[in-house]
């Protein structure tokens, strides 16, 4: 048996190591390492209850929004107070804005670019991907980078500022929408709707949406010109949608009054989320062994700890490694293409990528449809009066997946706050029951050595990590 040290993976938010132990060239186990500690549930401790508004989104710089939005629900719980409609709708839009720029940059600037490395050189489709999204002089990125940019707009008119922004309340949104920036708003979101359909799908957005099989989707791309068919073209030829399975256990929280909150196997009826079966373990972590509810946790630094190896704990479902993301989000919510997919082969790193796809076409025409909603003249926040003693939960979606917020107040002050981020799902280490995370599980007989393919590196990027977030 071999060891094998990976890390620091580059194109991640954060730091990460993957340790891997390979006989005849294949994982046989592995270890993931978040290696970085932050301690934002302990610098939150004794703060009053609206800190967290301010400290929370600076957890990370990529979906500091997300952030926000569960530090909100959270206090929102916590003080009992109820959204006024325009404030619900403005939550969805600044959400779902975030959300969606992280898919296309993960797509174009995270993913794509292992598909130009010399290790393909000789597959058919490389000639026209590698000039197209080779890192940094790619002829894809430009185009990407300014349609972001556009769509990004919506931000400004929606928070005010991106990122860290405090537009997002437990009563709603402090930034109220006029009638002349609703028009502007429908126009950035054409213009975004253009690039999806004209550069990355070649198609509509309705079409794309509307596909609900394996087969459909194989003969939908067949000669059609856009970024995501060159990716399918490429994935089928390495045989991606066989690739990177986990535990086939999927968990969302819900998302947009849109997408459904629920658990969800193959072949088992979607079961509704009870946030008191999460629980987080800490057997494998640089922190004090427990095995607590977050709503009990704590974060205690054990740094000399033996049999540790990583600062990420592991969130467990009913004791169960459950994966979270977008495309948990959408085989729970029954989305019948990836529904598909996933009783076929499980989850893949084909299905992982197609599921932010699908977000992207399904989600640009609620947006245009949420904005059409606000009454302008109606209110977008309610006045909440946080009280001295209390607890709240705030479960939202971030691109990545599942995040929670855990609170309690005690004398005005905050007595207690934990989080469990997306990618602490699914890069968990192992329990004290041993059951490896998500990643853990799904690199597992991948190919190792010179001649191995960049497969790795694809089912690592296929979760989207972000590693800053994780050890928060």
């Amino acid at each position: 048996m071999t060891r094998i040290l990976l890390g620091p993976f580059n194109r991640v938010e954060g730091d990460l190591e993957v340790s891997l132990e390979v006989e005849q060239a294949r994982v046989i186990s592995a270890r993931v390492n978040s290696p970085l500690f932050r301690g934002f549930e302990q610098i939150l401790i004794g703060r009053a209850p609206e800190d967290a508004l301010a400290v929370v989104p600076r957890i990370c710089g990529i979906c500091s929004v997300a952030q926000s939005a569960a530090a909100a629900a959270t206090l929102a719980d916590a003080a009992g107070c109820e959204m006024p409609p325009n404030g619900r709708l403005a939550f969805n839009l600044i959400q779902a804005t975030e959300n969606l720029a992280d898919h296309l940059t993960h797509f174009y600037l995270f993913f794509m670019p292992d598909f130009a490395r010399a290790a393909y050189a000789d597959r058919a489709w490389y000639g026209a991907l590698a000039p197209r999204f080779a890192a940094i002089k790619g002829s894809a990125a430009p185009a990407m980078l300014s349609a972001r940019a556009g769509f990004f707009k919506l931000i400004g008119f929606l928070a005010g500022r991106w990122p860290h922004t405090l537009a997002l309340q437990p009563g709603g949104s402090t930034k109220a929408m006029t009638a002349a920036e609703r028009i502007r708003i429908l126009a950035l979101l054409r213009d975004f709707r253009h690039f999806l359909e004209s550069t990355l799908f070649g198609d509509t957005l309705e079409s794309f949406s509307a596909l609900n099989s394996e087969d459909a989707l194989c003969a939908w791309a067949v000669g059609r010109a856009g970024d995501f068919p060159a990716f399918l073209l490429a994935a089928s030829d390495l045989k991606l949608e066989k690739t990177g399975r986990a535990s086939d256990h999927f968990m969302s929280y819900g998302a947009y009054d849109l997408f459904a909150s629920g658990l969800w196997q193959p072949n088992v009826t979607v079961n509704a989320v009870n946030p008191a079966k999460i629980s987080e373990d800490t057997r494998h972590a640089w922190l004090l062994d427990s095995n607590r509810p977050p709503a009990q946790g704590e974060t205690i630094v054990a740094a000399d700890k033996p049999d540790a190896y990583t600062w990420c704990k592991a969130p467990r479902y009913a004791g169960q490694v459950v994966e979270t993301g977008a495309l948990a989000r959408q085989v729970v919510s029954g989305q019948p293409l990836l529904r598909d997919l996933v009783q076929n082969y499980g989850a893949s790193v084909t299905a992982r990528v197609l599921a932010r796809m699908i977000e992207l076409a399904s989600v640009v025409p609620a947006m245009e449809r949420w904005v059409r909603d606000i009454i302008p003249d109606e209110p977008f926040c309610s006045r909440t009066e946080m009280p001295d003693e209390a607890q709240g939960i705030g479960l939202v979606e971030a691109a990545r997946g599942s995040l929670g917020h855990w609170l309690s107040i005690k004398n005005g002050r905050i007595n207690r706050y934990q989080i469990i981020a997306p990618t602490t799902w699914n890069f968990s280490p192992r329990d004290s029951e041993d059951q490896p995370g998500p990643l853990e599980q799904a690199l597992v007989g991948l190919p190792v050595g010179d001649a191995a393919l960049p497969t790795i590196e694809h089912v690592v990027r296929s979760f989207d990590p972000c590693m800053v977030c994780t050890v928060h």
